[in-house]
């Protein structure tokens, strides 16, 4: 299994202490346990941010870094050995193994960060965090009246507070090498469960049937699971967006839109697949499936340096409107209809978002009011898709209840892109052959 080395996190510390002022007080909260029902929790997943930072996987602690403290410029704040706690719910790193293994000045237990804080108030110019943790926030405010209590004699308190959120945003946006390495293999496991989906796929499996092979393999492949709530739908399921409850028997004939992605060491992979449930595409599915893979393929192919997410939308549309009118689903001159959003019938949703940490990762799309540029080591997906709900007016009914989508992940390179998630077939005549067992031999675009 794949792991970021210890400098890596050092260095991002330093890097982000380095892009703000001297004495600049940064503070980062990991999560917390989340009840699920009475005394049971969660899963337990890392802040991300927290996580980009430390590589630290316990719950309740605090980062804090500032450059120039007398205390120490990076330092934790975690819980404490416990062999009574460590017995029920595992091993925690503790305080002496933080500063070994996870490279910081020093580590302090929860208990201290009462006494520490207000000293560290006292030297800081400002202090940067995420304004919206009301927790934090309501901390910071209780550290900033005992500071004024115990050392009203000295230096005055800082009076600005920052949010971190965007210039963390911004770090992460652009993946260094080992980044991309990991996003490398959350991408291929990605693609070996929706293989596996499609080869093992019958009718009157139950869409949760599906979505059980899928997961089983993203953990048979090292990942720690899925990194979003995956989606199965199929027939007219495949209309509904963001459909979850993956509870309906597949239908023969019908098609199954499949959207899910394996998080691996926390980067997430983001696949949409969509393919029929017999292994033949039926006559209007293949022309609504073809559309929609010409849209996705354009798109990469423009991808490159210098061009933006809007630029790779507006062609998608360009060429989804184009088909629909050649098809008969939209009537009227392209221009037009682009113009007055007529698709937004049929294509609902943008092109692209951003991928790393989160599934809808961090960064800005947007700088001085302009689309941004895209940059190498910037990495995100590519997903155009066509939904005729069941009850559209004015079609006819042989559309209505298709809905399709096509997902790749796609990394920026210095002369392109590559595509991440090319191990996983897209063409109907690759998703057929699949089907029927034939080997697939992956393909850039």
């Amino acid at each position: 299994m794949k792991h970021l080395p210890v400098e890596t996190f050092i260095k991002r510390r330093q890097q982000l202490m380095d892009s703000l002022p001297d004495k600049a007080l940064l503070l980062v909260p990991s999560a917390t346990l989340v009840t699920r029902s009475r005394d049971t929790e969660h899963p337990f997943r890392q802040d991300s941010d927290f996580w980009y930072l430390t590589g630290f996987n316990e719950p309740d602690a605090l980062l804090v870094l500032m450059k120039g403290s007398t205390l120490g410029e990076q330092l934790l704040f975690n819980q404490p050995k416990d062999k009574i706690m460590e017995t029920w719910t595992g091993v925690r790193l503790g305080q002496e193994a933080a500063v070994i293994q996870l490279g910081f000045d020093k580590a302090f237990t929860l208990a201290e960060i009462d006494a520490q804080l207000p000293k560290l108030l006292v030297e800081a110019s400002e202090v940067w965090m995420p304004i919206e943790d009301e927790a934090l926030y309501s901390r910071y405010l209780a550290w900033r009246q005992q500071a004024r209590a115990r050392f009203r004699k000295q230096a005055s308190l800082p009076n600005r507070i920052t949010d971190l959120s965007q210039q963390l945003g911004e770090m992460r946006l652009i993946k260094t090498p080992e980044e991309i390495e990991l996003m490398k293999e959350a991408a291929r496991i990605s693609a070996e469960a929706h293989n596996r989906a499609m080869q093992v796929c019958r009718p009157g499996m139950y869409e949760y049937q599906l979505q059980a092979e899928l997961e089983h393999e993203f953990k048979m492949q090292g990942a720690s699971g899925p990194a979003y709530g995956s989606i199965v739908g199929s027939g007219e399921n495949a209309c509904v967006l963001h459909y979850v409850e993956n509870k309906d028997v597949i239908q023969k004939g019908d098609l199954v839109l499949i959207d899910a992605g394996a998080e691996y060491q926390g980067y997430a992979g983001d696949i949409t697949r969509t393919f029929p449930v017999s292994g033949v595409f039926s006559l209007q599915q293949k022309q609504l499936y073809n559309l929609v893979l010409k849209a996705n393929q354009l798109a990469i192919s423009l991808t490159k340096p210098g061009v933006t997410l809007e630029e790779l939308h507006q062609a998608s549309v360009h060429c989804l409107v184009t088909g629909l009118v050649e098809l008969g689903l939209l009537k009227g001159e392209v221009p037009h209809l682009i113009e007055a959003e007529a698709y937004k019938t049929f294509y609902m949703h943008g092109t692209s978002h951003w991928l790393g940490l989160d599934v809808h990762d961090v960064g800005l799309y947007r700088q001085e009011g302009q689309a941004r540029l895209l940059e190498p080591g910037m990495v995100f997906t590519i997903e155009p898709g066509l939904y005729i709900a069941p009850d559209q007016q004015g079609i006819d009914p042989l559309w209505c209840g298709i809905g399709i989508r096509i997902e790749d992940d796609v990394l920026v390179t210095e002369t392109g892109c590559e595509v991440l998630t090319s191990a996983v077939p897209k063409t109907i005549e690759g998703i057929e052959g699949l089907m029927k067992g034939e080997v697939y031999a992956a393909t850039r675009i």
